[in-house]
């Protein structure tokens, strides 16, 4: 304890010297801290009121949904705290809805979160926490990397992965852990935006995939998002752009990102890093837009890194971590006065956030050897010598034995001891609506994305050009059977082996439906019916193109109803690799990975499908067994050549005929029945909804695990009382 304190009177004096009124350039030049509605009047730290306890107050309204929170100072000096001191930017108008939010209370108790292997020394990521959040305030989640800031938030929104376990209690409006579908909304630090969609588009189909009624009710819902995050000047924008026009700018995309969450109008907001990847004008436009929103109501918690002045200057309460610890939590200006009271007041220069972040950041150590090393050559380069964690230990054991303490555990212990209203679920949409809203919407984003859809159609009309052109003027003998077998096979295989050029677009629907159904938006069923009834224009557009070329380039029959089988089987088979494709992405989920194994897979299914030996003469090990039967090109390829040569036959000289099945034993393993080809047909349908169903398969095991979560949160919770 003598090192720390030792340590701490260091810091204490440095940073002291630094703010001291001798040291100190006049107070005119800094904008640091401000009273409300004076933003041309700056005032110095030392200006601000002196710093006392204060009695908090919680008021439980009888049959509503709301916790009033009133705070009563000690001191006039406190009321001056209360009101907020910091600065307020100019909130523009439109800024929010006006359409007014019960708001609800949330408090969480000796909250700890444990990952197995995810810390060094320590599996505790989060550490005994507590705190509060109340209507219509921000209550932001302050620290350096992986100071379990983003694990805090996820436990109390009931989003913890499988491998976490939660310790503490958690309550919303005084009742356990009770939130239901629409009454909060979570925001992921990287949410995938459609980026051929417009804005408006974009929310509108949110909305209907999200709330239940008529289609024209859910417009004003979706122009009151719009409202709410300033976003009308890019509603008809779209939101990645299109050939030269440029996209949204990183902001306004983090923007459409909550106002989708906002839609379902809910109680509760959850935002991981709202101010992720964004430059300082974004990131203050991004706060007073949120701060306008928690004037309609809306309970507002969110993570943070760091953050300037003018934005620190919006934020009700902060909750201060470092390596899982609670270093802190109340009023935003109370904390530069526990700091102060620890030893390590902020210096008049420096951003009240940056300072925390500085003296809790263990990173700063390596920094300071290299400023000590520095010092050593070049002389006097920084007042910084304090070791973080000394400062962490010192913030630490300040903070527990402090009032803010204290005053917490009492807020905490009155807003749980009388149970509030409970929030209720505001319904669903539909299955069959949502299923007709996917495939609406993603034939809309197939009408725009012609990198992934009309530049495949060319692709597939070349190809089928290409392999015409080499095959054309076979004619109808004998000697034509084995080339015409050849064309086949090469139109097969050379097109399965195109069609994972489409990895890139379905691994963008999957990305998609994994934000949806994160926030049970979507799910796999109806996922996989709105991703099937959209590809089937597509595919069949595909199949009556492609199928048209090659058939009369390499001289087929000419009946309709054999190019008609033809069309059909060529769908089918593009069907399959579809289903192929969708279950290979969903296991991966990285295009990479992906392309490498449909690659492999279509090389070995191609060298298994009876073309380079038939099946009959294939090693039995693993070619025959069971690669040759689970080759959907085997089936594809029999199916053609029944469709051509049953039926048809060949004179050998004026004396001897055989038939179009005797021509082709020898190139290619075919059936003699006459329906033969539609059996090959319903094994290729077979196989596409065997795929399918592994998609469905994959996609659900995956839903599950976040729906478990909830339950997880809820039984750990019970177990602690």
């Amino acid at each position: 304890m003598e090192e720390i304190q030792s340590q701490s009177d260091n810091y204490r004096s440095s940073s002291s010297s630094a703010s001291s009124p001798a040291n100190r350039v006049p107070a005119f030049n800094f904008f640091y801290l401000r009273k409300p509605g004076a933003l041309g009047q700056p005032i110095s730290f030392e200006d601000s009121p002196e710093w006392e306890d204060t009695d908090v107050d919680a008021r439980v309204e009888e049959g509503g949904d709301s916790i009033n929170a009133a705070t009563t100072p000690v001191s006039p000096s406190l009321s001056k705290l209360n009101s907020g001191s910091l600065p307020s930017p100019y909130l523009p108008e439109g800024a929010a809805a006006g359409r007014k939010i019960a708001g609800a209370s949330v408090a969480w108790k000796d909250l700890t979160v444990t990952i197995k292997g995810k810390r060094k020394y320590s599996d505790n990521v989060v550490k005994s926490s507590n705190g509060y959040a109340l209507p219509g305030t921000m209550t932001v989640i302050m620290g350096p990397a992986k100071s379990g800031k983003s694990t805090l938030l996820r436990a109390i929104a009931g989003r913890l992965p499988l491998v976490a376990k939660m310790y503490g209690e958690i309550f919303v409006n005084g009742t356990k852990m009770h939130m239901p579908y629409g009454s909060y909304g979570f925001v992921d630090i990287e949410t995938t935006l459609i980026g051929s969609l417009t804005v408006r588009e974009y929310l509108y189909y949110s909305a209907l995939l999200q709330l239940p009624g008529f289609f024209c009710q859910k417009k004003s819902v979706v122009e009151e998002a719009i409202h709410a995050m300033s976003l009308g000047d890019f509603a008809n924008k779209l939101i990645g752009g299109h050939c030269y026009m440029k996209g949204l700018p990183s902001g306004e995309r983090r923007r459409v990102a909550i106002a989708r969450e906002l839609v379902m109008r809910p109680h509760i907001l959850f935002i991981d890093e709202p101010l992720y990847h964004l430059d300082s004008v974004s990131a203050l436009l991004m706060m007073v837009t949120l701060k306008k929103l928690t004037s309609t109501g809306c309970t507002l918690i969110f993570t943070l890194n760091q953050s300037s002045t003018e934005v620190f200057g919006l934020f009700d309460r902060i909750c201060l971590l470092s390596n899982g610890n609670t270093l802190f939590f109340g009023e935003t200006l109370a904390c530069l006065q526990h700091f102060s009271n620890a030893g390590f007041p902020c210096p008049i220069m420096q951003s009240p956030s940056d300072h925390f972040l500085r003296a809790i950041n263990t990173d700063f150590d390596r920094i300071i050897a290299t400023c000590k090393n520095w010092q050593d050559d070049n002389g006097e380069f920084s007042s910084v010598n304090m070791d973080t964690s000394v400062a962490i230990c010192t913030l630490e054991a300040t903070y527990k034995s402090s009032s803010d303490a204290a005053a917490v555990e009492t807020m905490i212990q009155r807003l749980t001891e009388k149970e509030g209203t409970l929030l209720k679920s505001k319904g669903k949409a539909g299955n069959a609506t949502r299923i007709v809203v996917l495939a609406w919407r993603s034939l809309l984003i197939m009408s725009r994305e012609w990198k992934y859809y009309w530049l495949r159609l060319i692709l597939y009309m070349l190809l089928a050009l290409c392999i015409g052109t080499i095959f054309s003027g076979l004619g109808h003998s004998l000697s034509s059977v084995a080339m015409r077998v050849t064309a086949i096979f090469v139109f097969v295989s050379f097109t399965s082996l195109l069609s994972i050029a489409g990895v890139p677009a379905l691994m963008k629907e999957i990305k998609i439906y994994v934000s949806e159904e994160s926030n049970q938006h979507s799910g796999a069923l109806v996922f996989l019916f709105g991703q099937l009834l959209s590809s089937i224009p597509f595919l069949f557009l595909i199949s009556i193109s492609s199928s048209l070329i090659i058939y009369f380039f390499i001289g087929l029959r000419d009946e309709f109803g054999l190019l008609m089988y033809f069309v059909l089987n060529f769908f089918m088979c593009l069907l399959v690799n579809e289903g192929l494709l969708l279950a290979v992405a969903s296991l991966w989920k990285n295009i990479f990975p992906s392309v490498l194994t449909l690659v492999t897979i279509n090389v070995l299914l191609m060298l298994a499908a009876g073309y380079f030996r038939i099946r009959d003469e294939l090693p039995r090990t693993v070619w025959t067994y069971p690669l040759s039967y689970i080759a959907f090109h085997t089936y594809s390829i029999q199916g053609l050549l029944e469709n051509e040569y049953l039926g048809m036959n060949f004179s050998i000289g004026q004396l001897r005929i055989i038939s179009g099945f005797q021509a082709l034993h020898s190139a290619y393993d075919i059936s003699p029945s006459s329906n033969s080809k539609w059996e090959n047909l319903l094994v290729l349908f077979f196989m596409a909804v065997g795929y399918r169903i592994l998609v469905f398969v994959l996609l659900h095991f995956h839903a599950r695990k976040n729906l478990s979560l909830h339950r997880i949160c809820e039984c750990s919770c019970d177990s602690t009382t």
